[in-house]
């Protein structure tokens, strides 16, 4: 079974890639990014690294891809929905934990 705790760390694995030039030519992620985790073939959601044709980023965590990161974001245009419910979302679209305000006795 993976490690799906919150000690895990997630890098990212996207569709596209750009290269930021004020960073000395690193290369960033573009396009949809899914989470991933280093050392194995399938992102967090389950799609093949190879078959799906994605690009791994093991510099960039998956907290970079949050637009208020100030991060690797600029140029992602989706997050995997399936991927943040395991890794965690934050932002606009971060539903609240659930909680039961008023149990049955």
């Amino acid at each position: 079974m993976r490690g799906k705790g919150r000690g895990t760390s997630y890098a990212v694995a996207a569709s596209g890639q750009w290269t930021d030039e004020e960073e000395g030519r690193r290369r960033l992620p573009a396009g949809e990014v899914h989470a991933w985790e280093p050392g194995r073939n399938e992102t967090v959601c389950g799609l093949s690294l190879s078959r799906s044709r994605l690009i791994r980023f093991a510099g960039v965590t998956w907290t970079d891809t949050f637009p208020e990161s100030g991060g690797a974001a600029d140029r992602v245009r989706r997050q995997c929905p399936r991927c943040a419910s395991v890794a965690g979302r934050r932002g606009s679209d971060a539903r609240p934990v659930w909680h039961r305000t008023n149990p049955r006795p």
